[in-house]
Parts: C-alpha cells; structure tokens; sequence
C-alpha cells in the first residue's frame, strides 16, 4: 500500500505542497527562530518553497515577522538560502 503524501502550505504562496519541496522555520518555546531541515523539531513551525525568490520575497514582505510575531533576523533568511542549495 503506497503511503499519503503529507502536504504542507507555503505561508508566502500559500501552495499545497508535498513536505519535501518545502523548508520549515521553528519558533521555540523560549522563542528562538531557527531553520528546521529535519522538520521534526518542536515548536510552532511555518514552512516555505525551497526556491530563492520565495525566501526572498518572504523576507521583503516580512512574512515570517507576522507569522511569529516578531522579528527575523536576516541571518535565518541567509541560513535558508544556503540550505536550498
């Protein structure tokens, strides 16, 4: 039996797609933001494409700022950046 694609929705594109072709961003409970490639760590997660102008136009419009309720640092979007590559 083939098992269910778990699908995700991007917070910028609002896309549903599958988990793989997304990368996961972890707000903590002492609220500390960091990159998730694993996808399995705790906390309150937001997920974006794995494509360069969608980080970056997430980090134009301040995206995850709102998703979190506070400010990015522009070291996660770099950090994401190089992880998609």
């Amino acid at each position: 039996m083939k098992r269910k694609e778990i699908l995700r929705t991007c917070v910028l594109t609002k896309e549903k797609l599958p988990k793989n072709d997304l990368i996961r961003i972890v707000k903590n409970k002492d609220n500390i933001i960091f990159v998730d490639p694993s996808g399995k760590q705790n906390g309150k997660g937001a997920y974006l494409k794995k494509n360069k102008e969608t980080i970056l136009m997430a980090k134009k419009k301040k995206i995850l700022n709102k998703v979190f309720e506070m400010e990015i640092e522009d070291k996660i979007y770099e950090e994401l950046i190089e992880t998609i590559k």
